[in-house]
């Protein structure tokens, strides 16, 4: 950034604090005065004034005054650029030396009497997350021009190349003489388009296929992407295993759904695809979590999974994972009654939703790493039979997790000041639908064929409804959301979709937004479409495009999980918790590098480390944890995604 724009910007900033009024009376003024949000407009303090903490106060200038300076721009409006462009220069120390911006601080050079400061914090006021549901990389976009997909494993006619491994047996060596049968069939029960039943699936090659025509040949029907496939299962120990130290050789054989875990989609009409093309695709970006949608969304939050004292285990008595003697790899298995060869019936495991005592290290306690339940409504466990607050699941169940009190990225924002906010499609129906007596069935929460309104909704209508999903709503299990305690917060920080759509309009988006599609648009195979969540999603985007805030907005749409889907690219090793299969992600932004791919090794948790970056957050311990992990194993710590952005 040039001396002259950092002069121009400090102007832009001093004008974004003038009285509100002037917006009326100086229309001209609206760009740079007029959006800030909850009538917070002051920029914080600190900035990249040196010897008052430096760039979020990570590293004290040397010779300079305190060490804990505030980080630029924590406590701005929505419409503010950050105090990180504060003129003074260090006090008392012209060769001080900056905090990093790895540790959330605005990136200025502390002492050096006027070195610009960080420009995502200079440039970039609103971030929006938004998470889709369970794909891999190579089962949307592994057509994409430019990026490291399925060209590299199979050639034109669609035969392997020699880089592509096979998929393995049960015993780990023997490679399979075909794929297996895809247990269940290839299409989701009850919805009635393109039906393929298990009969018609066997026999296809030990190769990564097309799902449209992959089982014309044995009678089954073209499929596409409006067509709702079964659901595979994406379990934290299956997806170690069927990684299976990098080689994603154990797919088909440890998939509950069998060979259809090598089909992919061709994506190329869709409209995201068409987003991807005009801004940044992330080909080289991994779920940070290995497993399910719950884990990866409390992965999203904490860098951590929910801890469960060992008194919840004596009482509640929640399945536990049974692990039995591990691969020659090394790699974790669990133990289990499946036969011996994969082309003879679907995998036998002693799974469960809580991994053995002290897994990830000792003292550590039991932690949940596949699907349990919010103590709150909405949750998938109703209130207990009798209750007269039907706020509160029941907590006596074995799969309801106990509040948590684990630091979150939501703590680290709140306590700067920084405004944010989780929307979810269908969260207002949702917590009515869950404050009911046990015994009404529900029609929102896990209902994807319930009646839902409008009245005219026929019964039984697959994608008829919301079929919210309460694990994807990961606050929702922390005592700091509390609905008697802390009703305010929810207030401020649970909205439904509606409200997302009210703030963009009104141009009053909080600094961070979360955003989750409700089930029958998240895109999750068994219950949904690509074709229908891809839509709403791509709308979604037009919509924040055409908002008020945009031209300060960074934008990533990305999954949580590979939904049960092979990739054929080997995921980074880094700890015991992750990351796992690679999947899709995009950055739109004005400031994207427009029609390119971003090879930068990233995973969900770079959201993460992009608004600690921005914000000058404390970062998380779990992503420290997880470079110091990569870094140990040989790799290279994970990207904040600013590698996707071109800033001034």
């Amino acid at each position: 950034m040039s001396p002259s724009f950092g002069i121009l910007a400090r102007i832009m900033l001093k004008l974004r604090n003038i009285p509100k009024f002037l917006c009326v009376v100086l229309p001209a003024l609206t760009w740079v005065a007029c959006g800030s949000d909850s009538g917070d407009d002051s920029a914080g303090n600190g900035g990249a004034s040196a010897g008052k903490g430096g760039a979020g106060g990570s590293t004290a200038g040397k010779g300079g005054g305190g060490s804990t300076g505030k980080a630029g721009g924590s406590t701005a409006g929505s419409g503010a650029l950050a105090g990180a462009m504060e003129e003074t220069a260090g006090e008392g120390g012209s060769s001080g030396e900056a905090g990093s911006p790895a540790q959330g601080g605005s990136g200025a050079t502390a002492g050096s009497g006027g070195a610009p400061a960080d420009p995502l914090a200079t440039d970039v006021d609103t971030i929006v997350f938004i998470y889709a549901e369970n794909r891999s990389f190579d089962g949307l976009y592994g057509n994409f021009p430019g990026a490291h997909g399925l060209s590299e494993v199979v050639d034109g006619t669609g035969a392997p190349t020699a880089a592509y491994v096979k998929q393995k047996d049960r015993d780990g060596t023997t490679e399979l003489a075909t794929l297996p049968m895809t247990w269940g069939g290839a299409t989701a029960p009850g919805y009635p388009t393109h039906v393929t039943p298990q009969a018609m699936t066997g026999g296809l090659a030990n190769k990564p296929f097309p799902l449209e025509t992959g089982f014309v040949a044995g009678g089954g029907s073209v499929l596409t992407t409006a067509d709702v496939t079964r659901d595979m299962a994406h379990r934290f120990f299956e997806n170690v295993m069927e990684i299976n130290g990098g080689t994603n050789d154990m797919f088909a054989a440890f998939l509950d759904a069998g060979g259809i875990t090598m089909g992919h989609f061709d994506y190329s009409a869709s409209k995201m695809y068409k987003l991807a093309q005009s801004y940044v695709l992330a080909d080289n970006f991994f779920q940070a979590a290995y497993g399910g949608s719950f884990l990866n969304h409390q992965y999203l939050i904490c860098a951590c999974a929910p801890s469960l004292p060992a008194s919840f285990v004596a009482s509640n008595l929640p399945t536990i994972n049974v692990l039995g003697t591990a691969n020659a790899k090394g790699v974790p298995q669990l133990a289990g009654t499946s036969a011996p060869s994969a082309l003879t019936s679907a995998p036998s495991f002693q799974t469960g939703n809580v991994a053995p005592l002290d897994y990830f290290g000792a003292g550590d306690g039991y932690r949940a790493v596949n699907t349990m339940q919010a103590p709150y409504q909405p949750s998938g466990n109703p209130p207990v039979a009798g209750a007269v607050d039907l706020r509160y699941a029941n907590a006596a169940a074995g799969t309801t997790v106990p509040p948590q009190t684990q630091t979150t990225i939501g703590d680290l924002l709140s306590a700067k000041g920084v405004t944010w906010a989780w929307y979810s499609g269908a969260w207002d129906a949702a917590t009515a639908d869950g404050m009911q007596a046990s015994t009404v069935a529900r029609t929102v929460i896990n209902a994807p064929m319930a009646i839902y309104a409008p009245a005219t909704t026929p019964s039984a209508v697959p994608l008829g409804a919301p079929d919210f999903q309460p694990h994807h709503h990961p606050y929702n299990y922390y005592a700091a959301f509390d609905p008697a305690l802390h009703a305010d917060a929810r207030t401020t920080h649970l909205k439904d979709y509606t409200a997302l759509l009210t703030d963009i309009t009104a141009g009053t988006l909080p600094h961070v937004v979360y955003y989750k599609p409700q089930g029958n648009l998240n895109q999750h195979p068994g219950y949904a479409n690509a074709d229908d969540g891809d839509a709403h999603i791509a709308d979604l985007v037009t919509k924040l495009k055409a908002g008020a805030q945009w031209a300060h907005m960074v934008i990533v749409v990305t999954y949580d999980e590979y939904g049960g889907q092979w990739d054929h690219v080997a995921p980074p090793k880094g700890d015991k918790y992750g990351p796992g299969t690679r999947i899709p992600a995009l950055i739109i932004s004005p400031y994207a590098k427009t029609g390119t791919v971003d090879h930068t090794q990233y995973d969900t948790a770079s959201i993460s480390r992009l608004i600690t970056r921005r914000f000058g957050l404390t970062v998380l311990p779990g992503l420290t944890a997880r470079d110091t992990a990569l870094v140990a194993n040989g790799g290279t710590k994970m990207g904040d995604l600013t590698n996707a952005l071109t800033l001034p």
